[in-house]
């Protein structure tokens, strides 16, 4: 995994603070320097999904970043457009942020559990229910 420190180009559609891209492989996304929320160009997420600790990226507290699901507009960090509300269909207790132009957003350990399809999640969902929207 490699951290660059340098590359602060888009801003946290979440919390405002700035964004720096890690590298997992040949593969960068965007982590959120403050709430460590993770923004997946269009493609990145599924292709971290099948990779092999993949979750490693997710390095955000999962208590905080079910806080974050409260904010109801967010806006595409390299659009502006308001992005729309989704959970995954299997796990409906996960909540993430789509631009069908640019890609998805994540808050801190969605990415983690949207990884890992266990049956406690089919719990979960129960309890959490489906996204309003």
């Amino acid at each position: 995994m490699e951290y660059n420190p340098d590359t602060h180009a888009l801003q946290c559609p979440k919390c405002r603070h700035g964004m720096h891209e890690v590298t997992y492989g040949n593969l960068t996304v965007d982590r959120c320097t403050e709430c460590q929320g993770l923004w997946f160009d269009s493609g990145e997420a599924e292709a971290l999904k099948d990779r092999w600790m993949g979750e490693a990226l997710d390095t955000g507290d999962r208590e905080v970043g079910k806080k974050w699901n409260e904010i109801e507009d967010v806006e595409c960090p390299r659009c502006g457009d308001c992005m729309e509300k989704a959970s995954d269909p299997n796990q409906i207790h996960i909540w993430y942020e789509v631009c069908n132009k640019h890609g998805m957003f994540f808050d801190a350990g969605e990415f983690t559990d949207y990884k890992y399809e266990t049956l406690l999640d089919k719990f979960r969902g129960l309890i959490t229910g489906k996204r309003p929207g």
